[in-house]
């Protein structure tokens, strides 16, 4: 079969390579589709310093169940299911997923658009359920809300009766930001004092920042007494250390960082959070914005694109 597999360069290359088998605990899926994440990027440069074995990129897709492995009961042969972990390698044809780290995909979701939804949309669930759970009427800033997590979280807000703010690097991308439902759009040079105009002085209730060492400032500063910070990425380099003096002075401060890993740990959450994302969208209330669609081969340009920041929405791989 067909699999993009990184090189001691860390580059992305087809191979052909031996079909899987399902293990115990796990299903055999023929891969439909391919989410394309930050964390594909992040791989690619630890397999290029750690050159010991070639690495199946590839972390999150949907396909079609094509064999069960011994102690599997929840799926069956020929039923769509999806993953965002348990499934290294869905940069394939086939690939081997954890059965507990699969969900199904109902009818009224699309393999395309459940591509896209699953670690992206969970992350944005989890970030405005648990991380800080908006509650109707706060006001909330979305750092990089015109990106594949900043439109999906700006909508979960909305759902949540939240109020948002969203941060963009560039005037082309306020259209997507906006069209997410973003209530007001701000550049990055300006967000901290928007954010206390826009609450008429009081701050935002939180900060979600997948941005890091280039905002914490500012991110301090837009927040209201006991706001949240939120920090669930840097890429503008990680935040090395916080004085926490800065939490208590700035009116008794929280700070979480958070991981999609330890969001979704049982079947139990996995599937809650799955349900809750697959109903917003077949009732309509979250859209999802596929920002590119590349054939199998052009894994290395996706990612490209992706780590570029020249692109919206979410990208994908079709097979």
């Amino acid at each position: 079969m067909r699999a993009i597999v990184v090189d001691d360069t860390g580059h992305f290359d087809m191979s052909e390579v031996d079909r899987p088998t399902a293990g115990a605990n796990q299903v055999l899926v023929e891969v439909v589709v391919s989410g394309v994440n930050f964390m594909d990027a992040l791989q690619y440069r630890f397999a290029a310093i750690t050159p010991d074995s070639p690495l199946r990129a590839g972390v999150e897709g949907v396909g079609i169940v094509a064999e069960l492995g011994d102690g599997v009961t929840d799926f069956q042969v020929g039923q769509r299911v999806g993953w965002l972990s348990g499934g290294q390698g869905s940069f394939a044809d086939f690939v081997s997923v954890e059965a507990d780290k699969a969900v199904a995909i109902p009818d009224s979701v699309d393999d395309e658009t459940a591509a896209a939804l699953l670690l992206q949309g969970m992350t944005a669930h989890y970030l405005a359920t648990d991380s800080y759970a908006i509650q109707p009427g706060d006001s909330v800033l979305v750092h990089a809300a015109s990106g594949g997590v900043g439109q999906l979280l700006t909508q979960v807000a909305k759902i949540r009766g939240g109020r948002v703010i969203g941060t963009v690097s560039s005037p082309q991308k306020e259209e997507a930001a906006r069209a997410a439902g973003a209530d007001q759009v701000v550049s990055y040079d300006s967000f901290a004092q928007e954010a206390r105009e826009f609450t008429h002085g009081e701050g935002v209730a939180a900060v979600y920042d997948s941005v890091g060492a280039a905002t914490l400032d500012g991110d301090l500063a837009a927040l209201r007494v006991r706001g949240t910070l939120v920090s669930f990425g840097g890429s503008s380099g990680p935040v090395d250390s916080l004085d926490l003096s800065r939490l208590s002075l700035g009116g008794s401060l929280s700070v979480v960082a958070p991981m999609v890993v330890d969001h979704t740990r049982t079947r139990e959450e996995l599937n809650r959070r799955a349900t809750d994302l697959f109903a917003w969208v077949a009732n309509g209330h979250l859209r999802v914005n596929i920002g590119g669609r590349y054939p199998l081969e052009r894994a290395g340009d996706a990612i490209t694109a992706l780590t570029s920041r020249a692109t919206t929405g979410k990208l994908i791989l079709t097979h």
